[in-house]
């Protein structure tokens, strides 16, 4: 069977247990220490918005420097509302923050966790 078309023998599956039994123990350990489902599914949607390049092109922008969406716009080479509307979905999902000066608003990262984030993403990814 073609592994390309998705069909799997029983032979290319994972192998199992030599006993195939559940281990009572280990399963119970680890369901303890398991996150509730909701905190689960609020982790996979943060993990979503970093699933965009431009969102994160904005995040590394602002792991630099707090900034105006208009400076965004002229680093990226986008449009502000291009870059307006990204910044509404890191608002929302709580990555960025912002500040008004008179009639600009400053970005910048919501807190240490996510220049965390990022930093942990770079240096995994050019190891």
């Amino acid at each position: 069977m073609s592994v390309i078309s998705g069909d799997k023998s029983r032979a290319e599956e994972a192998p199992l247990c030599e006993d195939q039994c559940v281990h009572k123990d280990l399963v119970a350990a680890v369901g303890n220490e398991m996150p509730p489902i909701d905190t689960l599914y609020d982790l996979a949607e943060l993990y979503k918005v970093f699933g965009d390049s431009t969102r994160i092109r904005i995040l590394y922008v602002l792991f630099e420097s707090e900034i105006c969406v208009c400076d965004i716009a002229d680093i990226l080479g986008m449009t502000i509302s291009a870059i307006s509307h990204q910044l509404r979905v890191l608002k929302n999902a709580g990555l960025v923050k912002f500040r008004r000066d008179g009639k600009t608003c400053y970005y910048s990262l919501a807190d240490s966790h996510v220049k965390t984030i990022i930093a942990q993403g770079i240096e995994h990814i050019t190891e």
